[in-house]
Order: C-alpha cells, then sequence, then structure tokens
C-alpha cells in the first residue's frame, strides 16, 4: 500500500465513522469521560491540547499517534496526575520502531477514584466501595517523508462500585511536518468507538468523541513555538450553554431569579480554541504557558476567574531520562500537579554495550 493509499484509507473510516458522531455531545453526556483527561505534564502546561507539538517525547502520542516516530525507540513513559480529594490518574507507555515498518506504542491509561462510604437511603453506613477505570491502547504510525499517518486500539474496562462496562475505541491521525519551515499540522480523530458491555442493559452510552484541528509553528532564530488546536469540531458552535445553577450568578432584584450568562458567537468560536506557547532552551529544557478557554467558561465564578483555564510547566532531560512538570487552573483556588518522566532506554543499552 503506498502513501495515497494508505491515506485513503485512513479518510474513509475517518469520515465514514463521522456519520454516526456529528451529533455528539460533551460535557458529561458520554461515558469514559476520563479519556478526556491529560495526565502528561507537557500536555498539561499546554492547556490540555499538544497534537501539533512535535518533539522526541512519547508522552505526546498519548494524544496524537501520528507524532510516533523512530527516535521514541525504546522509550518508557510515567505519568501521574494528582487531582482533587486522593483522585489519581495516570498513563503508562512505551514505543519500538522497526525500520521500514514503522513505530509501535503500547500503554496504560487509568484513573482511580479513591474508596468511597456506602450509606442507605436514611444514612445507615452499609460499608465502603471503590471505583476504577483502565485503558489499554495499542498505536502505531508510519511517516511518509513529511507526512505521517497513525492510529490506536484502546480497550476500556471501567468498574464503578457494582457496576462494570467494556468499550472500544479508536483514534485515527494525521500529522504534516516541515522541518525547514518548522511547522507542524496535525489532525486527529479521538475515540471513535462504542460500549461492548453496559452498566445496566440496555443502557448503552456514547463515547466523548473529539476531532481536533492543531497547528504549530517554531522560530528558526527565536527559542519560541506557538500552538493553536481547534478541538470539538464535531458539534461546531455548540460547547456553550446557560447553567441557571452555576454558583456565583447575579440575581434579579426583584424577581430574585439568577441572571443566566450570555455569550455571543465570538465565545462559541474561541470555546473550541486552545492556545499555547513554549519557550525552548536547547533540546534539554522548556517552559511551556497554555489558555483554554472552553475550561475557563465553564469553571470560573460569575464574579472571579483567578488562573481558571491557564496552565504552565516546564520539562527537563539528562543524559539517559527526562522529567517534567505542569500545574492547569481548573477553578479559583484549585490547581491540579502532573508530573512526567521518560526513560531513554537506548542510552543504557548503549553503554552496556560500550562498557562491553
Amino acid at each position: 500500500m503506498n502513501i495515497f493509499e494508505t491515506v485513503r484509507f485512513y479518510l474513509l473510516i475517518l469520515f465514514a465513522s463521522l456519520a454516526a458522531y456529528t451529533s455528539a455531545q460533551i460535557g458529561g453526556t458520554g461515558t469514559y469521560q476520563f479519556l478526556t483527561l491529560q495526565p502528561n505534564a507537557r500536555i498539561a502546561a499546554l492547556g490540555g491540547y499538544a497534537i501539533a507539538t512535535r518533539e522526541n517525547d512519547v508522552n505526546l502520542a498519548s494524544q496524537n499517534p501520528a507524532l510516533l516516530t523512530k527516535e521514541m525507540d525504546n522509550q518508557v513513559g510515567y505519568n501521574h496526575v494528582f487531582y482533587f480529594d486522593g483522585i489519581g490518574a495516570g498513563y503508562v507507555t512505551y514505543a519500538k520502531h522497526k525500520d521500514s515498518v514503522g513505530t509501535f506504542s503500547a500503554g496504560l491509561q487509568y484513573i482511580n477514584y479513591g474508596t468511597f462510604r456506602q450509606t442507605s437511603a436514611t444514612g445507615d453506613v452499609l460499608g465502603e466501595f471503590t471505583a476504577a477505570e483502565y485503558c489499554f491502547q495499542a498505536g502505531y504510525a508510519k511517516t511518509f517523508n513529511k507526512l505521517s499517518v497513525g492510529g490506536q486500539l484502546k480497550f476500556i474496562y471501567s468498574t464503578l462500585e457494582s457496576y462494570t462496562s467494556l468499550g472500544i475505541a479508536t483514534d485515527l491521525a494525521a500529522t504534516y511536518y516541515d522541518p525547514e519551515k518548522l511547522f507542524t499540522l496535525s489532525v486527529v480523530a479521538a475515540n471513535l468507538g462504542t460500549q461492548i458491555k453496559t452498566y445496566r442493559a440496555g443502557n448503552n452510552e456514547t463515547l466523548p468523541f473529539n476531532l481536533q484541528v492543531g497547528v504549530s509553528k517554531k522560530f528558526a532564530h527565536a527559542p519560541f513555538r506557538f500552538s493553536l488546536v481547534a478541538h470539538n469540531l464535531q458539534n461546531p458552535g455548540g460547547l456553550l450553554y446557560n447553567n441557571p445553577n452555576k454558583p456565583g450568578l447575579k440575581r434579579d432584584l426583584e424577581t430574585g431569579q439568577p441572571i443566566p450568562e450570555s455569550f455571543n458567537a465570538f465565545d462559541q468560536v474561541l470555546s473550541h480554541i486552545n492556545l499555547s506557547g513554549e519557550l525552548l532552551l536547547g533540546k534539554n529544557f522548556y517552559v511551556g504557558l497554555g489558555y483554554n478557554h472552553l475550561r475557563r467558561w465553564e469553571m470560573k465564578l460569575e464574579e472571579t476567574g483567578g488562573m481558571t483555564g491557564f496552565a504552565w510547566g516546564f520539562g527537563l532531560r539528562l543524559s539517559k531520562f527526562q522529567v517534567a512538570y505542569g500545574r492547569t487552573g481548573y477553578h479559583v483556588g484549585h490547581s491540579t500537579n502532573h508530573i512526567s518522566f521518560i526513560v531513554f532506554m537506548n542510552e543504557y543499552l548503549k553503554k552496556k554495550k560500550t562498557a562491553s
């Protein structure tokens, strides 16, 4: 299969799948919402989307499998995020490259909601229960000159108290990278799939499908890269909504009723946009900043927004491993902390071979 046949094949799968998802919604109307989280520190620091960030970082392929390259051969990635009230999530991955075949990856994304107290309708304590969700991933990418195409298959297991569910999904992606202009363009269709086993019989729920397009530009003579990602394009102009129960809303002095939020077409467009920038000091250190407008709209208070929607972080590479930290503002006064590690196994193997 040549490059044109391969691209045509991926596009055929993509548009055939989109037909069933064009009316899909976000924000709690589907299941397996943990798939939308970003345990990776670099992705978190860039606002939650980094599909056009082309770096030698195997953790980035969790969001865009087309970013898998031969330079990631034998990289091991570990990520963890400290959410609120003891909730923890993470992602573990490994990549392997085979010349003339492509680059493969395998990973596990997870979230542990912790232990809950189980009570009766009258408040009597009956015991405790736990809740957790897992996603086993297998990815592949192939590069054809400036174009790379990739995909990953996801097997999902969710256990919430006595309720369990199984699901299957796939991500399809394509990335165009021009090394001379330092320009990247990516298209990703994430979480195309379905439930195999539902929590309750006959209650089939949709998955958090997300169609994204991203671009990034790095400057040849300045240590900066800027990125823009448009997300949830399967639902154009339909992300914002009025929430009459949102805390902090002003009330009408005569009726006492909450005054609904107002937004215009410009706000609707911005709700699809994620902006980010990086200061790249050589190949071993970066500082990243990001802004997610939808997150700020949904989570800020009426009187103040604080750092809601903003994110920042940094990463440092040493000889054989890389460490990164990201911090994301979810609502006023509370942020999440993300930490990531990459181990470059080839550096250890090279040292061992030299010693022998």
